[in-house]
């Protein structure tokens, strides 16, 4: 019998994924597509889930960039 994959339609799975990762332990960086956002979760509730936990969120075109910190951030050039 094969297992069968259970998707979770909220996208609250792959939003607690992204930030199990070390970079927010460590108060690094994390990158996500924004086509992957709004296909897994959805950009209202990522900005949601970024601001709770107290983070900085850039945007580019194609990414959205995690700052796994709340100090100041310094755009250089």
């Amino acid at each position: 019998m094969k297992h069968m994959r259970i998707i979770n339609r909220d996208g609250t799975d792959w939003l607690s994924q992204v930030f199990q990762c070390r970079a927010v332990e460590i108060g690094g960086v994390i990158r996500r597509q924004v086509v992957d956002v709004e296909r897994e979760v959805g950009v209202p509730q990522f900005v949601q889930e970024v601001k709770r936990r107290g983070f900085r969120l850039i945007r580019t075109s194609n990414h959205f960039v995690i700052v796994c910190d709340n100090g100041p951030i310094e755009v250089v050039c």
